[in-house]
């Protein structure tokens, strides 16, 4: 996240004779800019915004995740079966892509402990249930809020009482 410094450099530097090309990404909707009371779409000046190009993107389909596990899979050297394919692309639709391509290795070693030919659905179970998606690690965060030390919710929870 820029704050209003980092913007007006990059403004500067897009006037330049040898302006570099800017690439930004964002998922943040309208907000405010760090370092301003100012809110615009993507936390980013209207002034620098107009200059952009933006590029939309759209999430891919699930058949999309399903040819993009396989080609990860070939490329890792990974015998998975349909199954397990299956189901990492589910993982892929429900969670993130990232995550089930992260599994693809680890359920390889699992497969490799179990002296298995191709991963299989069993696999990448015990995978998932050792390594937690960012949906879970939230769910748990937020569960277990009151037993952490330190928690910005618990200083909110704190100056709401005061």
């Amino acid at each position: 996240m820029l704050d209003i410094e980092c913007f007006s450099f990059l403004n500067q530097s897009m006037e330049s004779d040898l302006s570099p090309i800017l690439i930004m990404a964002s998922n943040r909707g309208i907000t405010k800019i760090r370092g301003t009371d100012q809110e615009s779409p993507h936390g980013i000046p209207i002034d620098l915004l107009d200059r952009l190009l933006i590029i939309p993107t759209v999430p891919y389909s699930k058949e999309e995740i399903h040819q993009i596990l396989k080609i990860r899979c070939d490329e890792e050297d990974v015998e998975m079966s349909a199954e397990g394919l299956d189901v990492l692309t589910k993982m892929g639709v429900d969670t993130s892509l990232r995550y089930a391509i992260q599994m693809i290795t680890s359920s390889a070693l699992v497969c490799a402990q179990r002296k298995g030919s191709d991963v299989q659905p069993q696999d990448i179970a015990k995978v998932y249930s050792l390594f937690v998606d960012v949906q879970r690690s939230t769910e748990f965060l937020k569960e277990y809020t009151d037993s952490f030390m330190f928690s910005e919710r618990q200083d909110v929870q704190m100056k709401d009482s005061e």
